[in-house]
């Protein structure tokens, strides 16, 4: 096995100080671009690999950053990476990649990795078990960044970046009524997260404002799955009284129900409406392309990559919280549009 190139090997062959050497690695300004491009060029030449564990030790960090999310195998959450890659490539980060599968304790496990990792900061989506966030403030007690992104804890301290999900819950329904739709179901997640509390409330205050009376059995909690939202439609149609219109917080169960009503020979939109939510990519491509609000996935990963770079700055304090909420959008499409 060949011996690895060191930079005093550099320094013999260009007959320049090892130390200017390792200052041109660095990219030190007070060495020459004409230096500095020599000692790249024959540093390529001879194959010489930084020691990035010496690097991080010396510079205290390592750039990398860590992302912890439910799944990867979701279409908004790998988008949400992208954006973070994106962001944060230029600026010579690495991300790594994390998932709890909604379980809590691979989701203390994975922070901690992380942190005896030493990444540089962390990019999160709580799991849907978390309620304790203990684990949470470990980072800051170790002067790590932690950003939020779609599902966050209040956690003092910690920046987010979230979407306004009552006002999709809101607009998603208030476009249902438009339709003439006045008995209106909801699916909605685990209450117990924010994200889908939020969607519920936006979901009831259309209803008031519009003096339409929520009926209690019309509120289901479903899973994130095809079968669950199937399961549902069965449930709400062995009463007499049948829902004209579907709002549920999941793409995929909103295709659960689509695909439950058609078995049924339920026309959709002229019987019942329905509208998921996240604008998963599937939707516009069915046969009967489904309504959807948008998350903006890629622009939330972008701008919390954004406000991790503003707090690693030097001027920057850890404790600076900035909460992001972005706007959701209303994608109507054929399975809500009676008005064609």
């Amino acid at each position: 096995m060949a011996e690895k190139v060191t930079i005093y090997d550099i320094s013999k062959k260009l007959k320049i100080s090892a130390a200017t050497v390792s200052r041109a690695l660095n990219d030190n300004p007070k060495i020459s671009q004409k230096t500095r491009e020599l000692v790249m060029e024959t540093a390529a030449a001879m194959n010489y690999k930084q020691n990035r564990l010496a690097q991080a030790l010396k510079s205290g960090r390592t750039n990398n950053v860590g992302v912890i999310v439910p799944y990867i195998n979701r279409s908004f959450f790998s988008s949400v990476i992208r954006g973070i890659e994106e962001e944060l490539s230029p600026h010579g980060y690495h991300v790594i990649i994390c998932q709890t599968h909604e379980d809590i304790r691979n989701e203390v496990k994975q922070i901690d990795t992380l942190l005896n990792t030493q990444v540089d900061g962390i990019f999160m989506s709580v799991a849907k078990t978390t309620q304790d966030t203990s684990h949470i403030k470990k980072a800051i007690a170790e002067n790590t960044p932690l950003i939020f992104f779609d599902r966050k804890k209040d956690v003092e301290g910690l920046s987010s970046v979230v979407i306004d999900d009552f006002k999709g819950g809101y607009l998603a329904t208030e476009h249902l009524i438009k339709q003439g739709c006045k008995k209106i179901a909801h699916f909605s997640g685990d209450l117990n997260l924010e994200i889908y509390k939020n969607r519920h409330e936006g979901y009831l205050k259309a209803l008031k404002d519009h003096k339409i009376t929520p009926l209690k059995r019309f509120s289901v909690q479903v899973n994130s799955k095809l079968e669950s939202g199937a399961s549902a439609i069965k449930d709400l149609w062995e009463f007499d009284e049948k829902p004209d219109a579907i709002f549920s917080s999941s793409d995929y169960a909103a295709l659960g129900a689509i695909q439950e009503l058609k078995a049924n020979r339920i026309k959709i939109p002229e019987e019942v409406c329905v509208v998921g939510f996240s604008n998963e990519p599937f939707t516009k491509y069915m046969e009967l392309p489904i309504t959807s609000v948008d998350q903006t996935p890629l622009e939330m990963g972008k701008i919390a990559a954004q406000v991790f770079l503003e707090q690693t700055k030097e001027s920057q304090t850890l404790t600076t919280e900035k909460k992001v909420v972005l706007a959701p959008e209303l994608y109507i499409r054929d399975s809500s549009n009676r008005k064609l």
